[in-house]
């Protein structure tokens, strides 16, 4: 199933997954807007658009920056979006930060940022998503297999991620009559430079042997079951896909 004419909007889209995304849907044919976050990504977003621009021609791009722990700035995001392409069908929200620390070191301001990126940001795409897209449409949200699995020092992470599953399910029932689909993917541990920075290398070698084949998750295998989701998955809604290669058996 093609996506021609259909309209992305993936925030966190011009790195990792959001950006491997990108590709994925525009080789099907969709229109991408494609949101990042701070200055420091505008040259990922630069060469993403380069990239694009020659692999698929005929496929219109735009990019947009803004911090998305702000309603207001949501808001705008997806008011913006609208004027330049008319239409949004898709919403793929890969925006998430991650803090691997003791309880007893988090400070309350490592726990509002987190909180603020990882659920209150989640919870307002959602609701401008809800609001704005089209009937028919698709609305993903990325987690995190942490939700299956118990661990210590995640537990700000998964603590934040944990309310967009309730998020989740409450949206979908709002949404079923006009018959958009409401979904989480959350994948394993992923070879990103978003993993890397808080894990020893023995941590590393742990999280790999707890995946199949002895790896982590790669973007290229979670952005093909967020396309499948977009295109042929209409009917699952309301749901977490694992997406870990057992990392979980949840």
């Amino acid at each position: 199933m093609a996506l021609n004419g259909k309209v992305a909007l993936i925030t966190g889209g011009v790195k990792n997954l959001g950006a491997q995304l990108a590709r994925e849907l525009a080789s099907i044919g969709a229109n991408l807007a494609l949101h990042y976050n701070s200055e420091s990504s505008k040259t990922s977003a630069t060469e993403l658009d380069a990239e694009l621009r020659e692999n698929y021609p005929s496929v219109k791009v735009a990019f947009y920056q803004g911090d998305l722990t702000s309603a207001a700035n949501v808001d705008n995001l997806f008011q913006v979006v609208l004027k330049d392409f008319g239409k949004i069908d898709i919403v793929v929200n890969t925006v998430g930060k991650v803090l691997k620390k003791p309880i007893t070191e988090i400070s309350e301001e490592e726990y509002d940022s987190m909180f603020a990126i990882n659920s209150k940001a989640a919870f307002f795409i959602l609701k401008a998503a809800a609001a704005h897209v089209s009937d028919d449409g698709k609305i993903i949200t990325i987690v995190t297999a942490l939700l299956g699995a118990f661990t210590g020092f995640y537990t700000s992470y998964a603590g934040s991620k944990a309310p967009v599953e309730h998020f989740t399910r409450g949206v979908c029932k709002e949404l079923q009559a006009r018959r958009v689909s409401v979904n989480n993917v959350a994948p394993g541990p992923m070879d990103t430079p978003f993993f890397y920075p808080q894990e020893s290398a023995e941590a590393v070698e742990f999280h790999k042997a707890n995946g199949m084949g002895n790896r982590l998750t790669m973007v290229q295998d979670i952005a093909p079951i967020i396309r499948f989701l977009c295109t042929e998955g209409t009917w699952i809604t309301g749901q977490t896909i694992f997406a870990n290669g057992g990392y979980t058996t949840r």
